[in-house]
């Protein structure tokens, strides 16, 4: 009687491949006459006289080599163990509570900026134009959130280039001048400016901020909605958000100071006690 050895597929933590024997059946009428089987040994044997006839059972043969195997291990997820932990968090979060996520994110979005754009421009800090910045990013964080998940949902082709294309130029013709007027608009009503204080200085930020937006957004955008997964997209702007309301604050104060010193040449100060003729 031959003995086939062979074999069987190596198990991810194996340590060593098996060497496989055909069990079978004990013939008609035979009996274990052997005395020295342990009780537990007569077990295991008669569990495997109920098994079917040619049942391979598995002995270890040691010495032998273990064969490769490809094992599909996301190396990128072992070694961003720590970021990943951070994104499957916050994709529970976000799903639980949506919009407190955005509100959230996008406060912290408006502090950096404001706080970046006061350093850069080397005046004392103002607390008040922190605050404003916060009020005016609150209010708007749920109508964008609500706007780019708007865009994900429409203007979807056959031609993913087209899609996508298309999603940022009604980004940039639609989203981008109402956002901008209401940023400038509500930074002079926030101040104290009455309604044509407010038109003029959206006059004087709008169009130079949307031109300047032409250089960032549309490829910021585009590569929004044709990497990041769409429960991701507002973190992933936010990244860029951060400059782009650093840059805008620092344009609002920097009208404000314009507006400061045409105020003063149209209003001079007039000493006490001088008559003016």
């Amino acid at each position: 009687m031959m003995i086939a050895l062979y074999r069987a597929p190596i198990k991810f933590g194996a340590r060593s491949p098996w060497l496989r024997l055909p069990r079978s059946r004990p013939q008609h009428g035979q009996r274990n006459t052997s005395n020295s089987t342990p009780a537990k040994d007569s077990t295991n044997a008669a569990k495997q006289d109920k098994l079917p006839p040619h049942t391979p059972y598995e002995i270890p043969v040691e010495g032998a080599k273990a064969e490769p195997v490809d094992i599909p291990i996301q190396l990128w997820y072992h070694r961003l163990g720590p970021v990943s932990t951070f994104f499957r968090w916050f994709h529970r979060t976000q799903e639980k509570r949506p919009h407190a996520v955005q509100v959230s994110m996008t406060l912290i979005t408006y502090l950096c900026g404001d706080l970046s754009a006061q350093e850069i421009g080397g005046e004392p800090y103002d607390g008040k134009r922190t605050l404003r910045m916060l009020t005016i990013g609150a209010i708007a964080s749920i109508p964008g959130y609500k706007w780019f998940l708007f865009l994900g949902r429409n203007f979807n082709f056959q031609s993913k280039v087209a899609s996508i294309a298309t999603k940022v130029a009604v980004n940039q013709a639609v989203f981008t001048p109402i956002f901008n007027s209401y940023f400038f608009g509500m930074q002079a009503l926030l101040t104290g400016e009455g309604p044509s204080g407010v038109i003029t200085r959206i006059k004087a930020t709008v169009p130079t901020s949307i031109v300047n937006s032409l250089k960032l957004w549309p490829a910021v955008t585009a590569f929004s909605f044709w990497v990041i997964p769409h429960q991701y997209r507002f973190m992933f702007s936010g990244i860029f958000a951060v400059a782009w309301q650093t840059y805008l604050s620092f344009l609002n104060r920097k009208e404000e100071k314009i507006e400061l010193a045409t105020d003063s040449m149209l209003r001079p100060v007039i000493p006490e006690g001088k008559v003016v003729k």
